[in-house]
């Protein structure tokens, strides 16, 4: 099954939109469910219900910081290519959907794609941003 499918099936059985997207790199990662489970529940619904960054892309980011994160060994310029690759996984998701903010993703009267779509497409646009070749 396709990471952005899996990544749906989880939000269909009542995760929020981060845990969805964390779950389906759970195997990549190498955390158990529930570590991550933990881990993701503070970013749904915008951060906490507050519609601010969209669960989804706070999933790719933690994903992305799992997976190609700098820690306490990064060499010098780690910090400012982890943060580039932040800044582009965030500019093709506001390309596709106009936003991050889920309060903007989900309003009434231009809502632009439901919560599992986001879902399906954010753990699908990580692909190509964890098939890179540095760090």
């Amino acid at each position: 099954m396709n990471k952005g499918i899996q990544a749906k099936k989880y939000y269909e059985e009542g995760y929020n939109c981060c845990q969805a997207v964390v779950l389906a790199y759970a195997a990549e990662i190498g955390l158990d469910k529930d570590a991550l489970l933990r881990l993701s529940s503070s970013f749904g619904g915008g951060m906490g219900g507050l519609g601010e960054v969209c669960g989804a892309v706070s999933g790719m980011f933690l994903v992305l910081g799992a997976l190609k994160g700098y820690d306490s060994s990064a060499k010098p310029g780690d910090k400012q290519l982890h943060y580039a690759r932040i800044r582009a996984a965030a500019s093709r998701f506001t390309e596709k959907y106009g936003s991050l903010l889920c309060r903007d993703l989900k309003s009434a009267d231009g809502g632009r794609a439901t919560c599992g779509e986001l879902v399906e497409n954010a753990a699908e646009m990580l692909l190509d941003f964890l098939s890179e070749s540095e760090n």
